[in-house]
């Protein structure tokens, strides 16, 4: 199975209007750019995108927001994207915000293709209106569906022609996660190298949760805060 592509618009071509879309990275950190520049340019509507951020206003998926691309946006933290905030307090987007721990989890979830968990996270607050809570031991939990995403899209350090990934520091956030959970995984690679070339021991996403991989470019890489003190 041949699953190089020369490129993130080659890659996300067959997108449709209405996916549910992951989308790695923590912050800024990780994110796969060249993808969702594809993705602005292809103008894909009416998107469902689970992500821990939702970029900033000229960056990221901040991006799509702009395109009013987004139709819901299933978040942990939101707080760095003005137009985010307009567009939720018109009531233009959809959010579904919950704690972060049980983003990564309802991605782990679908990952190991279990239907759902139980968690204490959310417990009495506005997050489990709706839900079911169970007892045990003695302790309430939550119960939180599995994602049912579409695609997966992350960002690795280096990859190789079978999918194999590895991510560099913080970069090792959502992108594992992610990977497993989507039904297509699309990847994009600082790197790409010939199967044989990255150590065994050192690969964070086997291949086998991979179905489409490429070598992006261009890279800014931003920081959303960067506090320095005086030299």
């Amino acid at each position: 199975m041949n699953k190089t592509f020369n490129d993130a618009y080659s890659a996300i071509d067959d997108i449709p209007d209405g996916s549910t879309i992951m989308l790695g990275g923590f912050g800024l950190c990780g994110i796969p750019e060249n993808c969702i520049s594809a993705l602005v340019a292809k103008n894909v509507k009416q998107l469902t995108c689970i992500s821990n951020n939702a970029g900033v206003d000229d960056f990221g998926i901040g991006l799509m927001l702009q395109q009013k691309q987004v139709k819901k946006m299933i978040s942990s933290y939101v707080g760095e994207n003005a137009e985010f905030e307009r567009q939720l307090l018109s009531g233009e987007l959809e959010v579904e915000l919950i704690p972060q721990g049980t983003l990564a989890t309802r991605c782990l979830a679908a990952g190991y293709g279990l239907p759902a968990i139980f968690t204490p996270a959310g417990v009495g607050t506005e997050v489990a209106e709706g839900k079911e809570t169970r007892d045990f031991a003695g302790k309430a939990y939550l119960l939180e569906m599995a994602f049912d995403a579409d695609y997966a899209i992350v960002k690795a350090w280096k990859g190789d022609t079978m999918g194999n990934l590895v991510f560099k520091d913080t970069a090792r956030n959502f992108n594992p996660l992610m990977a497993m959970a989507g039904k297509i995984t699309i990847a994009e690679v600082e790197e790409l190298v010939e199967p044989g070339q990255l150590d065994p021991n050192n690969i964070h996403t086997p291949g086998i949760y991979v179905h489409r991989i490429f070598q992006g470019k261009g890279y800014e890489k931003r920081i959303e805060q960067r506090t320095t003190r005086k030299p």
